[in-house]
C-alpha cells in the first residue's frame, strides 16, 4: 500500500465551539458521493458537542460546507451528540446511528466519573434519511436493558446479506454506581429495519473484570462472514493488549476463538473490498505512537507488516502506558489530541481513513 493523497475533512475552529473535532465516519452513497460525519465541540468533552456532515462529490478531494442537521435535545432535554453513524440500507435510505449525552442529570459534570467509572446517562438514538442525508427523521430511542447502564456506540448498524440488521452496544456503569465495572458487549438484531429491536445477544465480556472489551469495530465481507476487531485493557496487568479478531457466520451467534493480529492497540472500522481484501488501521499510543495501517488478503489471512503504512506520528512523545486500573486509562484518553480511525473502501479501489489530530489548540 501508499498513501496517494491527504487531506482535511474538518478543521479546527474558528469558532470557540467548534475547536475540537473527532469521532469520524465515512459512508460510501449510491451516487458514489461520500458522506462524512463527525463531532465538533469547544473541548474534548464539551457540553456544546454535536454532529456535523459534509460531503464530497471527487471522493474526498473536495468537500462541502458543514452542516447541522442533528438536534441535541431529546424529549425536551438538553444533551450532547459524541457521533452518528450512518448506514446504507439494501432499500436505498440512510439509518444513521447516534450516541446522545443527557447533559441535564448532572450539570457540569465531565462525561466519565473518575472515582467511580460511571457514566452520565446515555441513550442509542436512530435517525433516517429517505434522500441520501438532504433531511432526516426525528430521533426514536433504542431501548436497552436497565442492567446495560448508559450504553456506548462504537460501530455502525451492521446490513447482513439476508436483510437482518446488528446493533452493537457497549455496557457502562451508571455515574455514581460504586461496584465492580463488568463491562460486555451484545448485539441487538432488527428484522424490520430497525423499527424494532430483539434481547440482547452476549457477544464477548469477562466475568472476572480482568479484561475491559472496548471500541468493538466490525465489518461484514461480502459472502457474510463477520469481521470483528477488538481493543483490549487488560486491567490486572494495566497495558493495552494486542488487538484482537473474532470472525462469525452466522451473523455473530458463535464466534472464532479471538486471534492476536500482532500489534496494539485500537482499530479502526475496517475497509472490506468487494473481493475480500480488508484494510485496518489502527492507533499505537504508547510504543510507536502513531496511526498505522495494513492490508490482508481476505478477511481470515494475516495484515501484512509489508503493507504497513504510517498515516500519523505523534509530534511529542507521550511517556507511559502503564495504568493502576481501567480508571486511570479512561482518564488518560481525555488527553489524547490524535486517533478514531475509520476505514472503509472506497468505488475506485482506494481506502479511505479518516482520524483527528492536533491542529492549534484544538484537533481537525
Amino acid at each position: 500500500m501508499q498513501i496517494v493523497a491527504q487531506g482535511i475533512v474538518n478543521p479546527s475552529g474558528p469558532a470557540s465551539n467548534r475547536l475540537s473535532s473527532n469521532f469520524p465516519c465515512v459512508t460510501v452513497l449510491p451516487d458514489a458521493r461520500l458522506l462524512a460525519t463527525n463531532r465538533v465541540g469547544s473541548t474534548k468533552d464539551s457540553d456544546d458537542e454535536t454532529v456535523e456532515l459534509r460531503y464530497s462529490d471527487d471522493l474526498g478531494a473536495h468537500w462541502s460546507e458543514p452542516q447541522s442537521p442533528f438536534a441535541t435535545t431529546l424529549l425536551g432535554r438538553r444533551g450532547s451528540l459524541k457521533v452518528v453513524y450512518p448506514t446504507l440500507l439494501g432499500n436505498g435510505r440512510l439509518l444513521g446511528a447516534s450516541l446522545w449525552v443527557d447533559r441535564a442529570a448532572h450539570p457540569g459534570q465531565p462525561l466519565f466519573n473518575e472515582a467511580t467509572q460511571g457514566c452520565l446517562p446515555m441513550k442509542i438514538v436512530l435517525t433516517e434519511s429517505a434522500d441520501l442525508g438532504r433531511s432526516w427523521s426525528a430521533w426514536r430511542v433504542v431501548e436497552t436493558p436497565e442492567d446495560m447502564g448508559p450504553p456506548s456506540l462504537t460501530n455502525p448498524i451492521l446490513e447482513f446479506p439476508g436483510g437482518r440488521l446488528a446493533l452493537s452496544i457497549e455496557s457502562n456503569k451508571h455515574y455514581h454506581d460504586s461496584s465492580p465495572w463488568l463491562p460486555r458487549v451484545v448485539y441487538l438484531y432488527s428484522e424490520d429495519l430497525g423499527q424494532s429491536w430483539c434481547n440482547p445477544t452476549l457477544i464477548c465480556g469477562d466475568d472476572t473484570g480482568r479484561l475491559m472489551h472496548w471500541d468493538q469495530r466490525a465489518g461484514i465481507a461480502p459472502d457474510g462472514l463477520l469481521i470483528m476487531l477488538t481493543w483490549t485493557f487488560d486491567t490486572q496487568a494495566g497495558v493495552y493488549r494486542n488487538i484482537d479478531r473474532r470472525l462469525s457466520r452466522n451473523e455473530g451467534r458463535s464466534w472464532s476463538a479471538p486471534e492476536d493480529l500482532g500489534f496494539p492497540d485500537q482499530p479502526s472500522h475496517p475497509a472490506v473490498f468487494p473481493d475480500g481484501r480488508v484494510v485496518l488501521a489502527w492507533v499505537d499510543r504508547y510504543k510507536t505512537q502513531s496511526i498505522r495501517a495494513r492490508l490482508s488478503a481476505s478477511p481470515q489471512a494475516p495484515f501484512d507488516q509489508a503493507s504497513e503504512v504510517v498515516l500519523h506520528e505523534a509530534s511529542r512523545r507521550k511517556a507511559g502506558g502503564k495504568f493502576s486500573g481501567a480508571g486511570q486509562a479512561i482518564e488518560d484518553m481525555f488527553l489524547w489530541n490524535y486517533g478514531l480511525p475509520f476505514a472503509e473502501a472506497l468505488p475506485n479501489g482506494e481506502a479511505m481513513v479518516l482520524y483527528y489530530a492536533p491542529q492549534g489548540d484544538g484537533t481537525e
